[in-house]
């Protein structure tokens, strides 16, 4: 149902199991090398360009697949009912001089 459960850190309600979300970083089978900072993983350590990283399960996928954890390499050009993107905005403060 809904809104039936607790919203995110930001206020958003029902997020997973919604679509896949493509993300920046390239496929790696792994998580060896990856940034420690969280950043965009490109091409770096083997990375498969060919292939991009989509995040979180969707309507389609199996329970087991509907968390934030979950991660699948797909083809850049592929395009599906339930392959949506992943949109960030940073929210850092500002310094002032």
């Amino acid at each position: 149902m809904a809104g039936s459960k607790k919203p995110n850190g930001l206020g958003l309600y029902d997020l997973s199991g919604n679509v896949w979300e493509w993300v920046e970083d390239c496929w790696h089978g792994n998580f060896e090398g990856a940034p420690p900072d969280g950043s965009v993983w490109l091409d770096a350590n083997r990375g498969n360009c060919g292939l991009r990283v989509l995040r979180g399960g969707s309507w389609l996928s199996r329970p087991v697949y509907l968390r934030v954890s979950s991660r699948s390499g797909y083809f850049a050009d592929s395009r599906y009912n339930f392959i949506g993107f992943r949109l960030v905005e940073d929210i850092t403060e500002p310094t002032t001089k």
